[in-house]
């Protein structure tokens, strides 16, 4: 807007140093008035659309930012889901596993024992 405005004050004192310096009749300077008038009016509409359209770019390319961080977030979410439900189910197999074993060493402990308490009774004979 700082734009706009100095060049509104540079219209407006360009047209009145021209005005005074310039010995004319009330009708041609009139008509002087109009003319820079609607000119000034043609520029002031003109940078208005300029400034909205400048806006509205600026909130599409805020709101297609947003949209994107929003897809990525979304994303990020969605995977670290799943990969907790793969590490869960991976710490279920896993403790499965881990029981499975432990109960075959339980029992090879069981045969070990009972096979070394036949060996000692049968040279402790």
């Amino acid at each position: 807007m700082g734009k706009l405005f100095k060049l509104i004050l540079a219209t407006a004192g360009g047209f009145i140093a021209g005005i005074l310096m310039a010995p004319k009749s009330g009708k041609e300077t009139r008509d002087d008035l109009k003319r820079k008038a609607d000119e000034t009016k043609e520029q002031v509409a003109l940078r208005t659309e300029q400034a909205k359209a400048a806006a509205s770019a600026a909130a599409e390319s805020v709101k297609s930012g947003a949209k994107s961080v929003e897809t990525e977030a979304r994303g990020m979410a969605k995977s670290a889901k799943e990969s907790a439900t793969v590490m869960r189910d991976e710490a279920g197999r896993l403790g499965e596993e881990a029981k499975v074993r432990a109960g075959r060493v339980a029992e090879d402990v069981k045969a070990t024992s009972k096979k070394v308490e036949r060996d000692v009774r049968k040279n402790v004979k």
